[in-house]
């Protein structure tokens, strides 16, 4: 099988660059799997993990909060709102987001404030599934 090239960047910093011979992601709509020569694509990310599929059974996990795929037939471009490899990803930090989005969920009176703590409930939940998931605590 051969490869397709993978560039991730997020707003802060380029997360990675290079090749990979599948690449699992997030879609708004269900996890995608893209493989070299894919029919390209455009669609939004949820939060959740990346999974690059490198040479032999290497595979590398980034964590991203949402963001834009775009798939060419020898490319994937992701724009990530925010990125983190797995390694950096942080148990109890994650846990204790989850803990403040519910209790923000559970005090939201108004439109706006019960939007915006679903978001970041989601979110949050995404990223500690995520952080027990490739820590495998699954």
């Amino acid at each position: 099988m051969g490869a397709i090239r993978v560039e991730i960047v997020s707003a802060e910093i380029a997360i990675f660059s290079g090749e990979a011979s599948m690449v699992v992601a997030p879609g708004k709509d269900g996890d995608l799997g893209i493989a070299p020569k894919h029919t390209p694509l455009l669609t939004t990310l949820r939060p959740g993990e990346i999974e690059l599929h490198k040479e032999g059974s290497e595979k590398e996990y980034i964590y991203v909060t949402g963001g834009i795929l775009e798939v060419q037939p020898h490319m994937v471009t992701i724009l990530a709102d925010s990125a983190t490899h797995s390694e950096e990803l942080d148990e109890e930090a994650a846990l204790q987001a989850k803990n403040q989005a519910e209790e923000a969920l559970k005090g939201a009176e108004k439109k706006e404030d019960l939007e915006q703590a679903q978001a970041q409930l989601v979110e949050a939940a995404a990223r500690y599934s995520a952080v027990k998931k490739l820590k495998g605590r699954k």
